[in-house]
């Protein structure tokens, strides 16, 4: 769980990748047909991010345990 609550994570095969975005973690672009993930908020949908994978699972070791 993140600071705003449950994150709804959504996997984006790398066939359904059509628009460039830019991760969260690292800052780089994730270009058109790389796989990765959606984080949703739960409680602000509004602020969905796609990341890379290793850099989702890398913020995730980083989060104190609940």
């Amino acid at each position: 769980m993140g600071p705003l609550g449950v994150e709804i994570v959504t996997v984006v095969q790398p066939y359904a990748a059509r628009k460039p975005y830019q991760c969260p973690g690292c800052s780089h672009t994730i270009p058109v047909g790389v796989g990765h993930l959606v984080v949703v908020p739960e409680e602000a949908p509004d602020l969905r991010r796609h990341w890379h994978r290793g850099c989702w699972f890398k913020e995730l070791r980083g989060r104190p345990r609940s």
